[in-house]
Formats: structure tokens, C-alpha cells, sequence
């Protein structure tokens, strides 16, 4: 990509503050950042302080006169970018599947059952067998697994498998046993249980029925918990991530993250959800949002709800039945004023709403009660997403922009739900999914993520997917829809300066300017020179947060 002479001028131009010590200079450094417009910028280095705040980016003469005395380090011309942002995840998940069994790489049904098999025989001190990964589109199975199925892999202890999208479990027969599941037990609100023709369980449970399961599961235990969180900050560094938005968390996550904070163990910003509004939420409530602790690494100041599940089970809630399954709109977890008296509890105490929907009908229900919440508390600056925004009615779309509503998005998913989306909602509805071009156009700011561990972590996938719309194989030729594809530069930014915006941090992180933190990774390659279908290889080799190193390959 060739860069113009007005981005390479503005270069040159970048601000920086009168002269100072600085702690560090990078050189050498083939360096891409965005500007406060969103622009494409380059610079050979930039110095940064003893605190790990940026004091000079731009040509290396001009960083050399503001950095006297500084230590230096050669970049010995590998490139630069801001460190990358991950606006939808789930850190302890991402963590935990090390400790389970793995069920992503499965192509069969057979070979499950047997991967299942084989980490029962090798744990024999688990009290349950938990794994995660599973999808039967990808098996070709044309329905759910079952009970049955599962107890042919483990039977001698209860064994629990989530799916792919995290909206569905499979459970052996004793899994089900200890849930308590039997012919009489009633659907719970905004959940499903799986039944044959004569009513017993089949051994799935949907969204709001995997609680039924959940409460019997035991809790990790402290040292399972640092395990986890020790796996996933290894994880996100490795991949590039320096900050991460964890969707969803409760008063034992938010105990440890603050004492990694504490400890200096944190190696990636965190920008956490409260899970609901329930108890965790009275109890993280009390001292009202947390903007920023330890120096900006840890923050809690938004609440994850709910509207419906996922379009893979086909608990995504649609206005009009399942293509593939008229007899099912899919599921709303809430009834309208029950949804809006969380949304409300939540915006009363200062919270930004981030509502996880993804059929057209959880949208359109999340979007309607932002228009008559918005007008009760404006709140424009809290900056509340809607999560994943998936199929959106085409109509609802500049919605969006017009309430001020930001959607966070995850371009893995369309490469990932291309073997199925269309057949769950047909020709008409898949033109206002994954929407991603449509929503730019209007002006909406996207923040992009992976939602992992559903998803890889690795924002460079991510970017690769938004880009060309295919998958890592490069599947479908040619891309799918690629009429809503991102241009590199847009999907760069959504990893980066507008996922910070979706924070409320953009004046913090994001990009390398003056006055924000020093997160930056060096790459093996030059992310605007590679061809498209080579993106998702590129490998990191250093992440850095606030001017220390955190990775090196």
C-alpha cells in the first residue's frame, strides 16, 4: 500500500510535547499508527517516558531532539503498530480450555467422543469432564448430539461439553441426572431443553436451561482460577492483544484482576463487564464505576445483559421463523420491561450497557428499549454497544447511529457461520448480517473483537477476516458478501482506536500519540504490504505495555 505525501507530511507533523527526558526511544522502527481522525500515519520512532506515557512520535531526528539521553532500542526496521484491542472476550474462558477437553479441531462426531474418551482416561481425578469446542454444523451431523452418544465416552462421572458458541451444552446421562432434568421439568424462561418424541431429555440444554446445569458444576478453585488467568494474559500477549474487553464477569474475577493490578501481574488492560444486574452487580455496584485503576491497567465500568442466544443453536431470536426450522423464533431471554428495568438499573448507577444480541428480534428489542431508556438518562458519553449485532433488520440499522449506539462486532464469526448463517435466516435476512460495511458507511465507529475463547484470540485473524471476508483456508474463493468487507486501514482501526472508543479510553490507548500510553507490538511483517490472504500469518514478535515488554517470541 503507498502511502500519499499528505500522510507521509503528517508524519513529520505528528505533536509532541516540549523537550524531556524520556526513558525509552524506539528507532528504526517501520511504524503505522492512526491519528485522533482515524488516519493512517507512519513514523520511524517515538519516545516514551519513565511512566510509559509517549512524549515524541515521528521522523527520528525529530524524536532524537525531544529525547535526550534517552536508552535506545533498534526496531532494525520490523514494524510497528499500535497495540491491538480485543473489544469482546472472555479472559478465564480463553484460560480454562487448556484445562479441559479440546473440542474446536474436531471434525466428526466420532472423533469427539473419542477425544472425550482419551482426557477421561487421562484424568481419572476429575470429578467432571468438561470441554469446549463442540458444532455439529461442522460435523455434518444435521442435529444435536446426545446423552446417549456422550455416555459411550464417559459414563462413570458426569461430562459436560460447551459448544462452540458458548449458548448450548451437551450432557451425559449423568450430567443430567444431577441437574435434576426429568420429563416434568419445565423449559425455563428464555432457555431449552432438547427432547425426543416421547419428552425426555436428549442431553442439550439452551442458553437460559444450561443454569439448570451450571449450579451443580463445581466452582474452580482459587488456584484453577490464577491458572486460567496466568493462561489467557500468556495467550493475549502472545498474539498481540494489550488490551481486552472481558464480557461479562463476577466478584471472584474482578477480586483477582485487581490483585494482578496490584501485583503488576496484570499484562494486558482490562476493561471489564459486571455480568447482569443481579447479586454480583449489587455487590461491584456499591462505589459506583471504576474509570481506571493501577495506572489505567484494570477498569469496571460497564454491565454485559443479555437479549437472546446464538444463531449456530438457533436460540438467536428472529422476528420471522427459522428458515431452516419454521416451527422456532429462537429465544428472547427477557420480556420487554423485564429487559428495561436492567438496562435501567443499570444506567441509574452510571454503568455503559453492553447488550450481547444477535437475531433481529433481540436487536430490535435491545434497540427499542435504548430509545425509550436514552430519554430517561442521555448518558451519550457512557457510549452503550450492542454486542455482536449480528442479523440486524436492514431497516434498524441506522438505528444504530442515530441513538448513538455502538456495534461491537466480530469479523471471525461471519467467516466462521458462513457453513450455516445462510440457511438459518435465507437470501433476504443475510443481507443485514455481518453488516459490516453498511454500518461504516453511515458512521457508525465499530469495535471489533473475537469473543473468545468461541473464536481465536489473534486480532491479525480478525483483521484478515474483516478484510477479505474469508477464513483462514481462504474459504470462499473470492470472499462471502464480500460487498460488506473492510478496507484494511477501517479494520485496522476497529482493533485499535475505535475499541478504545468503545471503552470510553481512546485518550488513553489506541494509537501511538503523545500523551497515551506506549502499547505497541513489532510484527515479522508489514501489515500494509503482505497480501490480503497472508495477514492472519503474520507473527508478533514483542508486545509491550506502558513501555515494558510483556512478550518477545
Amino acid at each position: 500500500m503507498r502511502l500519499s505525501p499528505l500522510i507521509l507530511a503528517l508524519a513529520a507533523a505528528l505533536p509532541s510535547l516540549q523537550p524531556a527526558h524520556a526513558a525509552t526511544v524506539i528507532g528504526n522502527a517501520n511504524g503505522y499508527t492512526l491519528n485522533a481522525a482515524g488516519k493512517l500515519v507512519k513514523f520511524a520512532a517515538l519516545a516514551y517516558d519513565d511512566a510509559g506515557k509517549i512524549i515524541a512520535v515521528g521522523s527520528a531526528k525529530a524524536v532524537e531532539a525531544r529525547a535526550p539521553g534517552a536508552r535506545h532500542i533498534d526496531m532494525q526496521g520490523k514494524t510497528v503498530l499500535p497495540g491491538l484491542i480485543d473489544s469482546h472476550g472472555h479472559v478465564f474462558g480463553l484460560g480454562a480450555i487448556a484445562t479441559g477437553v479440546e473440542l474446536y479441531s474436531s471434525t466428526s462426531l466420532a472423533g469427539a467422543l473419542k477425544a472425550v474418551a482419551g482426557f477421561g482416561k487421562a484424568n481419572p481425578q476429575r470429578a467432571w469432564v468438561v470441554g469446549n469446542g463442540w458444532n455439529q454444523e461442522i460435523w455434518k451431523l444435521g442435529r444435536f448430539p446426545t446423552a446417549a452418544e456422550l455416555d459411550s465416552a464417559v459414563s462413570d462421572r458426569p461430562a459436560l461439553m460447551h459448544r462452540v458458541d458458548g449458548h448450548a451444552v451437551w450432557l451425559n446421562s449423568k450430567a443430567l441426572e444431577l441437574a435434576g432434568i426429568t420429563l416434568a421439568t419445565p423449559d425455563p424462561a428464555g432457555g431449552k431443553i432438547e427432547r425426543d418424541e416421547i419428552g425426555r431429555a436428549t442431553g442439550i440444554l439452551i442458553d437460559g436451561a444450561m443454569d439448570l446445569v451450571n449450579k451443580v458444576v463445581p466452582a474452580p478453585t482459587e488456584a484453577e482460577a490464577r491458572a486460567s488467568l496466568d493462561g489467557a494474559l500468556a495467550h493475549l500477549a502472545q498474539v498481540g492483544l494489550t488490551s481486552a474487553h472481558d464480557a461479562g464477569i463476577g466478584v471472584n474475577e474482578d477480586r483477582l484482576f485487581r490483585a494482578y493490578a496490584d501485583g503488576g501481574k496484570l499484562t494486558a488492560r482490562i476493561y471489564a463487564m459486571i455480568g447482569d444486574t443481579t447479586e454480583d452487580f449489587d455487590a461491584l455496584s456499591k462505589n459506583g464505576p471504576l474509570a481506571s485503576y493501577a495506572n489505567g491497567m484494570y477498569a469496571l465500568s460497564a454491565v454485559k445483559l443479555y437479549s437472546d442466544g446464538a444463531l449456530g443453536s438457533r436460540g438467536a431470536a428472529l422476528i420471522a421463523p427459522y428458515s431452516d426450522a419454521p416451527g422456532t423464533h429462537g429465544l428472547l431471554f427477557y420480556k420487554d420491561d423485564e429487559m428495561l428495568a436492567k438496562m435501567e438499573k443499570a444506567m441509574k448507577a452510571g454503568y455503559q450497557v453492553n447488550v450481547h444480541a444477535i437475531g433481529d428480534a433481540g436487536n430490535r428489542q435491545i434497540l427499542d428499549a435504548y430509545q425509550q431508556q436514552l430519554k430517561k438518562y442521555p448518558g451519550a458519553a457512557l457510549r452503550h454497544r450492542i454486542e455482536h449485532a449480528q442479523v440486524v433488520a436492514p431497516a434498524d440499522i441506522p438505528r444504530f447511529k442515530a441513538l448513538g449506539i455502538i456495534p461491537s462486532m466480530q469479523p471471525t464469526h461471519a467467516t466462521s457461520d458462513q457453513n450455516m448463517a445462510e440457511q438459518r435466516v435465507g437470501p433476504q435476512r443475510i443481507k443485514g448480517a455481518y453488516a459490516w460495511h453498511t454500518f461504516l458507511r453511515q458512521g457508525s465507529k465499530i469495535a471489533c473483537g473475537s469473543d473468545f475463547p468461541i473464536e481465536s484470540p489473534n486480532p491479525l485473524a480478525g483483521i484478515h477476516a474483516a478484510v477479505t471476508r474469508q477464513d483462514g483456508s481462504g474459504t470462499p474463493a473470492g470472499g462471502w458478501y464480500r460487498n460488506e468487507a473492510m478496507t484494511l486501514v477501517q479494520a485496522l482501526r476497529c482493533f485499535t482506536l475505535d475499541a478504545a472508543y468503545a471503552a470510553r479510553q481512546d485518550k488513553e490507548i489506541g494509537s501511538l500519540e503523545v500523551g497515551k500510553w506506549a502499547d505497541f507490538i513489532v510484527t515479522d511483517a508489514d501489515l500494509f504490504k503482505v497480501p490480503a490472504a497472508d495477514i492472519g500469518k503474520i507473527t508478533v514478535l514483542q508486545t509491550w505495555v506502558a513501555g515494558k515488554q510483556v512478550y518477545k517470541r
